[in-house]
């Protein structure tokens, strides 16, 4: 379970004040834009933007103070989950994002007044046999590529875009304001210019300005095997061009794996059932087990109860960015027939007549054993 303080290295008796400040020193080390998009510093990244989320909120922190993160997610707490990369981007720019010079912090000045593309998010359909191996998907999707007649510019051929005289080409204004804190700096996207520093006295008459057209693009899109539904891909920059050749920005690849009417599904770990005889919980039987995209042979020992479940080490699907598998648990189920000849109904009458009461009690169930195993 994870040490919301440790990770934001306070004490825990750490001030409001105390929680912000740390989490602004980190959130700035572990920020992906300074990292060079380095998986490590984004895992980092939303880790760290997850205990802040509680931490800094009374009601989660008292909650988390006194049951530990388990207790945030079993008692009714919605607000309680891992976060994704944009839900991290977006707590940490709307609690910081207001600063003056914010965006400079992380070299955007490199990048002027050019705005980003829009992400583009795509759900991506797999079944369980793609997910056991991992698959390379080709998808078509219509993104926003540079104009061609003005090459992104905006402006007709042959003219050039102005430099705005609202904002001097910065594609901010700013207004200082004096509050009881003192001094507070606002800044605003242009007006004129729409945060982009230039205005088009002639728009380009196939674009009208915008300096974007639409096209379609075939993307491979690479599908690590052990994926589960909810988790997603980044394409980083491959996502629509922005206005007047700002850059593109990303793909969100969401993943939707299909349900399985054999399977249950736990992480990495899959359940199953299989029907058998008396006879063979009985006497003891190689079964016959589905498996993902054939069969196993399961033995069962002789004397086997019904309900007993068996574990097949490593017959699970892989473990997303880590190595092994998971495993297959297998209940056996005892099968009993709706109809009888009048033979086995004879045999099954002398069998009721020779065999033992059962014992009055019975070891702990499959089902118990299941809600241990997903911690319910």
């Amino acid at each position: 379970m994870a040490d919301f303080y440790k990770i934001l290295e306070i004490a825990r008796d750490a001030s409001d004040d105390e929680i912000k400040k740390a989490y602004r020193k980190l959130a700035m080390q572990y920020h992906p834009d300074r990292n060079g998009g380095s998986k490590e510093a984004e895992e980092r990244f939303k880790l760290i933007t997850e205990a802040y989320d509680v931490l800094r909120d009374g009601n989660k922190r008292a909650v988390y103070d006194r049951y530990g993160e388990e207790g945030l997610r079993g008692r009714g707490n919605a607000g309680m989950h891992h976060v994704d990369l944009s839900e991290a981007l977006g707590i940490f720019m709307r609690d910081f994002g207001g600063f003056s010079g914010f965006e400079e912090m992380f070299g955007g000045s490199s990048r002027g007044n050019q705005r980003s593309g829009a992400d583009v998010k795509i759900t991506m359909p797999l079944t369980l046999p793609e997910v056991m191996i991992g698959v390379e998907k080709k998808i078509v999707v219509k993104l926003l590529d540079p104009c061609e007649r003005c090459e992104g510019s905006g402006a007709e051929p042959g003219t050039k875009p102005q430099r705005c005289n609202t904002c001097a080409g910065s594609g901010e204004v700013r207004r200082a304001q004096r509050s009881f804190f003192g001094q507070f700096v606002s800044v605003a996207p242009c007006p004129t210019c729409a945060g982009q520093g230039k205005t088009i006295e002639i728009p380009c008459k196939r674009c009208k300005g915008e300096g974007r057209s639409r096209a379609e693009h075939t993307i491979a899109v690479p599908i690590p095997a052990g994926v589960s539904t909810g988790q997603y891909l980044m394409l980083r920059g491959q996502g629509s061009v922005g206005p007047l050749g700002g850059p593109r920005g990303d793909i969100l690849v969401a993943f939707e794996v299909d349900d399985d009417p054999r399977f249950e599904r736990d992480g990495a770990d899959l359940y199953t059932e299989v029907l058998v005889t008396y006879g063979q919980l009985v006497m003891g039987a190689d079964v016959s087990v589905p498996y993902i995209t054939t069969t196993l042979s399961l033995r069962v020992p002789q004397g086997t109860q019904s309900g007993q479940v068996f574990q097949l080490r490593g017959r699970g699907l892989p473990r997303v960015n880590a190595s092994g598998s998971g495993d297959l648990q297998v209940r056996v189920q005892l099968w009993t027939p709706q109809s009888l000849s009048d033979e086995q109904k004879t045999i099954i009458e002398a069998l009721r007549e020779a065999e033992a009461a059962p014992p009055a009690t019975r070891a702990r169930g499959f089902w118990s054993r299941m809600k241990d195993a997903l911690g319910a």
